[in-house]
């Protein structure tokens, strides 16, 4: 018969990580920050990456335990580098271009997944060594509904959160004899800058208002007709690396509103 855990550890404290590195890319807005701001409260150290450093500064000067670390994740070496020592790597950061195939610049391709695809990768196997060598490690990855489902004029950010959601499950699946779990987060729609500019482009591409893109385009699928809440993906992100998730690994949280249930 296999032990089974004590059924105290299901009850563990609330998240603390004290003692423990995180690294947030994309940290110096939306997403990224509510998560750097939510580890931080946790007790984490974190290493707050972003390309913006007025953005991370600003971050820093709110909350303690934050260290801004100016990079541009095209810089895929030093992407790498700068994960190595992470206890929890959270892949965040992403880029969008709402464009149809035929229209979409192959160049701006190529940088969407650089930056949300191969650095993601870079990350990881950078923080690994580490993770690995003390028996503990959390990876927890941006996803999005587009992981999971696509959309149309969205070709570059659907194929990057498609694959991400492959390189999480390898992930997990390598680091579970570790002790590292590897996990998607999948939101809708977020109320972050990327989403506002989003929201013009579509207006553009679509020949509509930008009031009419939210509720004809981005929340026609969603059964909760609101965007979700930067707060509210940090603390999804922030449960994953909790005692009561050590079982969950390889899978994908998903925060759509009941996108996904169609």
């Amino acid at each position: 018969m296999t032990p089974r855990t004590p059924l105290a550890a299901a009850h563990a404290a609330p998240l603390d990580l004290g003692g423990r590195t995180a690294l947030v890319t994309g940290a110096a807005g939306g997403i990224g920050r509510a998560c750097a701001l939510r580890l931080a409260a946790a007790g984490a150290k974190v290493r707050a990456v972003d390309r913006d450093r007025e953005g991370l500064e600003a971050l820093a000067g709110q909350t303690d335990g934050v260290e801004p670390y100016v990079l541009d994740l095209t810089d895929l070496d030093a992407a790498e580098a700068a994960a190595a020592g992470a206890d929890v790597l959270v892949n965040n950061a992403g880029i969008q271009l709402v464009r149809p195939i035929e229209e979409f610049p192959p160049d701006v391709f190529h940088t969407v997944l650089t930056v949300m695809l191969e650095a993601p990768f870079r990350l990881i196997r950078g923080a690994l060594p580490h993770m690995y060598e003390q028996g503990w490690g959390r990876i927890v990855n941006v996803s999005s509904v587009h992981g999971l489902r696509a959309s149309a004029y969205k070709s570059a950010y659907v194929a990057a959160k498609h694959g991400l959601e492959g390189l999480s499950k390898t992930a997990a699946l390598e680091g579970a004899p570790h002790g590292v779990t590897s996990n998607c987060v999948n939101p809708a729609y977020v109320r972050t800058p990327l989403v506002e500019k989003q929201i013009a482009d579509q207006a553009a591409t679509h020949g509509i208002p930008e009031e009419r893109v939210v509720s004809e385009v981005l929340l026609r699928d969603s059964a909760l007709k609101r965007l979700i809440e930067p707060a509210e993906v940090a603390e999804a992100v922030a449960y994953l690396c909790t005692a009561q998730a050590s079982f969950m690994t390889g899978t994908s949280l998903s925060l759509d509103g009941g996108w996904t249930a169609h």
